[in-house]
């Protein structure tokens, strides 16, 4: 059924009246917006408003344009960018193109200038060209954003053949066909993902440009369009590139970050693709979200706005993946079998058959590990993703619980490379939350305030990045200490779960060091770390905030506070891995809060510290504390080869007051033997 357009109303009215000002222009085009806003808000389909308005500017354009005097049989109007898609939204440019068939003489170049200018008079805001049919074709045979603005353009108005003449001209048969105009894209878009970063994830992110954003999308149709001639997703459905749940992903999606853009062109009152604080609030409100308590309607908004853009991101990277293998339609290489399951096909891992995940769940974590151990390899092929996703439903209470699934995460953490890497992955595909069931809640969770960057999720990666970067020779450059203290670390993988844990409890009722400690002891211990291990990557999480604030907020110059702050940390390897972590932190936090002020007092207290630890005279309640739990966790061990915890505690009495201090559980359990 063809739906009225009520805006055309609007010009149908305007067009009645014997004499038009620019002032009735304006006001129409004002009024037609504030029609689009209400049926926005009546809550009319967004695509459906879109396109109206870009019809709505049509009949605008088409009658200016024959007011103009401008040839007809000599030039044509054409519709680009988003206007030319019919995804028109409120405040958005409007891209023309004047084409011609031959240079202008000066007549119709005042013309063309009196129209552009009348256009930016009522209220539009023009992006305009200027070209002949040849200089169209000459540019857009040597430029991806010219031939893209071409392939996805609309007549308005003017001379229809000139039109269709172009578009025969730029067809694929004549220039970039789908394999050159796809190879382009993939690194325009690589590059662009190079320049925004981590922006879709940041606590004010851009929409638009970031990973898993608007022009993901559109590079999605573009190559659509240039390989089998529709813009319409519901193609890659169709030519079963997609499955359907996924493609409602994608379109449910799109329209989610349309209306997104929808509101802020009415709250910014100009086009803006960033949602900045001080929209975030309303948008929330808007959106449904109306509880303000403690910040909870912005939240769980942009934590709902944050998840789109991780399924859009997957769905993106692995659309664009499958479009490499039909597009480029290269020769495959011929698989590498890696063990029972699995294969290699050139830079990318595979399961050998798409039941692998049904017969041996265990593949959903060992696939990972992997990828961290094969050289060469760059990732996952497409159908894999797919088969992940449709089998996260396997990572159960029962599949945590096994022993070789443990190992097997443990095992990742202590790889000597990769342990990023494999880790954003797994947030992106969904493992992350599906084996630790703490982290859904902070996936895509973001904190209302300009300290902190990034969501939790992506912090948290940030600061196990950071870690791992201790290890790697641009971090000794960078932070030279805490390279050299990261090298005399006993286990790395005790402080890659502390970061892991460390803001694990974020948006729950309760202090998230405290609620988090727990999760992260009782992960430990599930995971076969013995009592000391687990109890000091809980009291990492615990306390990964104390000596930011006392190095920030007391006074270090003064022994009593390092004393103070000695007798809470007790033991070296604590001392260590909080250095560590508090660094990792404030750099994964926002890279603008780490400066050479920080440095030098965060190392100031370090060393004063590590002094104080190394010339201790009395044991402190904390350091008993520790002791205990060192004897209890050598005792674990040695109870179960048979030794009596009587004759441990004897010999123990023998070696001093501060041994077990000195040393640590392997050596206490050692000497014991």
């Amino acid at each position: 059924m063809i739906q009225i357009n009520p805006l055309l109303s609007i010009v149908n009215q305007l067009l009645q009246r014997e004499t038009l000002k620019i002032a009735d222009y304006a006001q129409a085009i004002r009024d037609a917006r504030q029609m689009l806003n209400e049926a926005f808000q009546a809550g009319e389909n967004v695509l459906l408003l879109l396109q109206q308005h870009a019809d709505f500017i049509d009949a605008v354009l088409q009658h200016l344009w024959s007011a103009s005097r401008i040839s007809s049989q000599r030039a044509t109007l054409v519709a680009v960018g988003g206007y030319g898609r019919r995804e028109l939204h409120p405040a958005s440019d409007v891209d023309l193109m004047v084409l011609l068939t031959e240079n202008p003489q000066a007549e119709c170049n005042e013309r063309l200038s009196a129209f552009i200018t009348l256009l930016w008079d009522i209220g539009l805001d023009v992006g305009h060209s200027v070209r002949t049919l040849d200089e169209c074709l000459e540019a857009a045979s040597n430029d991806l954003t010219i031939i893209t603005n071409l392939i996805e353009s609309r007549y308005v108005t003017g001379n229809e053949n000139l039109y269709r003449a172009l578009q025969d001209a730029i067809s694929p048969e004549q220039m970039w066909d789908s394999r050159a105009f796809f190879m382009a894209k993939l690194e325009e878009q690589q590059k662009r993902h190079l320049r925004f970063g981590d922006s879709s994830h940041r606590v004010e992110p851009n929409l638009k440009e970031g990973r898993g954003g608007l022009r993901d999308i559109q590079t999605i149709s573009w190559v659509t369009l240039r390989e089998y001639g529709t813009f319409s997703l519901q193609e890659l459905y169709a030519k079963r590139l997609l499955e359907y749940d996924e493609f409602e992903t994608l379109r449910a999606g799109r329209e989610f970050l349309w209306s997104i853009r929808f509101v802020l062109h009415g709250l910014a009152k100009r086009k803006e693709d960033r949602l900045l604080f001080d929209y975030q609030r309303t948008l929330a409100h808007r959106f449904g979200y109306t509880d303000d308590t403690n910040n909870a309607a912005v939240e769980a908004f942009m934590q709902r706005y944050y998840r789109t853009i991780t399924d859009l991101e997957r769905l993106s990277e692995m659309l664009m993946g499958i479009f490499r293998e039909k597009i480029l339609t290269l020769t495959p290489p011929a698989p590498e079998m890696l063990g029972e399951w699995y294969q290699k096909r050139g830079t990318l891992i595979s399961v050998n058959s798409p039941d692998v995940f049904v017969i041996y769940p265990t593949a959903l974590l060992e696939i990972f590990l992997l990828l961290q151990m094969t050289p060469g390899v760059t990732g996952l092929i497409p159908d894999t993703i797919r088969l992940i996703r449709h089998n996260l439903h396997r990572i159960d209470a029962g599949f945590r619980q096994q022993i070789r699934h443990r190992q097997l995460f443990i095992q990742m953490l202590r790889q000597p490379k990769g342990i990023t890497f494999v880790m954003r992955l797994m947030n992106r595909y969904g493992l992350l939350a599906a084996y630790i069931p703490a982290f859904s809640n902070i996936v895509g969770r973001m904190q209302y305030d300009l300290f902190h960057m990034y969501t939790v999720d992506e912090h948290t990666l940030f600061v196990l990045r950071n870690l791992r970067r201790y290890s790697t020779p641009q971090g000794a450059q960078e932070l030279p200490l805490c390279s050299e203290v990261f090298r005399t670390l006993r286990n790395p993988e005790l402080l890659y779960l502390a970061g892991l844990f460390h803001d694990i409890a974020k948006g729950r009722n309760g202090d998230h060091s405290e609620l988090g400690a727990v999760d992260a002891f009782n992960f430990c211990r599930e995971h076969g770390l013995d009592l000391h291990d687990a109890s000091l990557v809980s009291w990492l999480v615990r306390n990964h905030l104390l000596m930011s604030m006392t190095a920030q907020r007391k006074d270090i110059s003064d022994p009593a506070v390092v004393h103070e702050f000695a007798e809470h940390v007790t033991s070296q390897s604590r001392l260590d891995g909080l250095f560590l972590l508090t660094v990792a932190d404030i750099r994964g936090t926002n890279h603008q809060l780490w400066n050479g002020w920080k440095q030098s007092l965060l190392h100031e207290l370090y060393h004063s510290t590590r002094n104080l630890l190394r010339n201790r005279s009395s044991i402190s309640r904390e350091s008993a504390l520790l002791i205990e739990e060192k004897r209890q966790a050598a005792l674990e061990q040695l109870v179960g080869e048979g030794f009596q915890d009587k004759s441990c505690y004897q010999l123990w009495a023998q070696f001093g007051g501060d041994y077990h201090l000195q040393h640590s559980v392997e050596s206490v359990i050692w000497h014991t033997r």
